[in-house]
This record gives C-alpha cells, sequence and structure tokens, in this order.
C-alpha cells in the first residue's frame, strides 16, 4: 500500500505514495493561491509589488496557472478513484472534492463565447465554489491539527 489513511488524513508510507501526496498537495496549494489571485486581492493589498510577487497580480496567468492546477487535480483524483475507490478518500473530502470540480466545470463553461449565467445563477455559483474550497482548506487544517494532538498525547 503507497498511502494509507490515518483519521481522515493521509499519511504517505513508501516514496511513490509520498510523490502522490506530493502532487496533491502541491496542486492543493496552486489552486488555492491562484483560485485566491482571481480575485484582485493580491494587487489590491499590495503583494504584487513586492519583488517575485509580481505574477500574482496577473490576471491571466493566474487564470491559466488555476486551470492547470485543476487539470493536475482531476488527473490525481481520477487516478485515486480508479486506483483506491471513493473510500480511499473519505465521504467529506470526496463530498467537497465533488462539488468544487462540479462548480469550477461551471465556471469553465460559464467562461466560453456565447454563454451567459444570470448575475444571481453567477454569485451562487461563485460562493458554492469559494465555500467548498474554504470548507476544503478549513478541514485539511482540521485534520493536521488533530493528527498533531493525537500524535503529542502518545
Amino acid at each position: 500500500m503507497a498511502d494509507r489513511r490515518l483519521s481522515g488524513s493521509f499519511v504517505a508510507s513508501s516514496a511513490a505514495g509520498t510523490v502522490r501526496l506530493g502532487f496533491y498537495r502541491l496542486a492543493a496549494a496552486a489552486l488555492a493561491v491562484s483560485g485566491v489571485a482571481q480575485m484582485p486581492i493580491f494587487k489590491r493589498y499590495y503583494i504584487a509589488d513586492i519583488p517575485g510577487m509580481a505574477w500574482t497580480g496577473d490576471f491571466l496567468f493566474t487564470h491559466a496557472l488555476h486551470y492547470a492546477a485543476a487539470a493536475a487535480l482531476l488527473f490525481w483524483l481520477g487516478w485515486r478513484l480508479a486506483a483506491r475507490g471513493a473510500a480511499s478518500l473519505g465521504r467529506g473530502r470526496l463530498a467537497l472534492l465533488g462539488l468544487l470540480a462540479l462548480t469550477g466545470g461551471a465556471h469553465v463553461l460559464s467562461n466560453l463565447p456565447g454563454v451567459s449565467l444570470s448575475p444571481l445563477a453567477a454569485m451562487l455559483l461563485d460562493w458554492t465554489h469559494l465555500g467548498a474550497a474554504m470548507a476544503l482548506g478549513i478541514a485539511a487544517l482540521a485534520m493536521v491539527f488533530n493528527r498533531r494532538s493525537r500524535t503529542n498525547r502518545r
């Protein structure tokens, strides 16, 4: 077994598992940063003015990075589901990743020429996507802190 679940979190137990876990974490981190960059937060708060951080203010670059990271995460998700089944992800993570993929796909479709959503539908789509991303991030942090507190108790 390349990696195993421990109390709802992924733990790599081999070199291949470490690479796959790193791939997931890298894709998730790229999605988080590029997703936040889609809202002009980095430019608004002058983070893009910090040397080496100018790319965070380039909407087209962060948009392409978000799509590339989403493709990488979908590849990982597809591999994981085919190789280990849905149970290996846990219900909560699977539900949140599925909701993110669904709302992200709807975003991609709404960005196509000739496709437009009503302002209400676009707002609900944005909030659902953002809420699912925040819930996934909070769940990941909760699992890290829960694992650390269990490790400290031993």
